[in-house]
């Protein structure tokens, strides 16, 4: 995590509200995974209902400035191929139930107006963010490239609102845990 960008400082403040287990992964360093150099992820998460996530985060105005400082009404999802692959080793790597999610995390302008309960809508020192999360799995499956130049990949319109969940969607109990339950108490 970078304590200078408040797009991933207002996610650590989001997270440590809801009760999770957050350790903020400092990036001064490449890690290493086996033998091979790979992109650190920006938080391990543990939310109180056992979710296991690898989370890299993505901060991105809403509306965006497009060339000649034109507003831009998309949600941005891009990201590096080497965001999404690097999740998917760590999520593997560290076993048991981890999933790798890439979290989309939307600066509002203030005059933003959203409807009424629109799930994971963080306001913090000042800011409104919309906290957004798609599954790494997920994301490899559908994503398409931007720039070969960047290494650059997104996710067309329709595929991103297909899958994009409130970010708390993934610190719910994985759907094992809740079948488990489920028999547990109806068993």
């Amino acid at each position: 995590m970078k304590s200078d960008n408040h797009y991933e400082v207002a996610f650590d403040a989001y997270l440590r509200q809801r009760g999770a287990a957050v350790v903020p992964v400092v990036e001064s360093r490449r890690s290493y995974l086996d033998a091979d150099e790979v992109k650190s992820p920006d938080f391990i998460v543990i939310s109180p209902c056992a979710a296991k996530l690898v989370v890299d985060v993505k901060g991105r105005k809403f509306p965006g400035v497009g060339k000649g400082g034109k507003s831009r009404n998309s949600w941005q999802n891009w990201c590096e191929r080497e965001d999404v692959e690097s999740l998917l080793r760590w999520a593997d790597k560290f076993g048991d139930g981890f999933r790798g999610v890439l979290a989309f995390v939307y600066d509002l302008a203030l005059h933003i107006e959203l409807p009424h309960r629109t799930p994971d809508v963080f306001v913090f020192r000042g800011r409104v963010y919309l906290l957004r999360g798609v599954s790494a799995i997920d994301y490899r499956a559908h994503m398409r490239t931007r720039s070969p130049r960047w290494g650059t990949v997104h996710l067309a319109t329709d595929d991103f609102r297909t899958l994009v969940k409130p970010i708390s969607h993934f610190l719910a109990p994985p759907p094992d845990v809740i079948e488990l339950t489920t028999e547990a108490v109806l068993g």
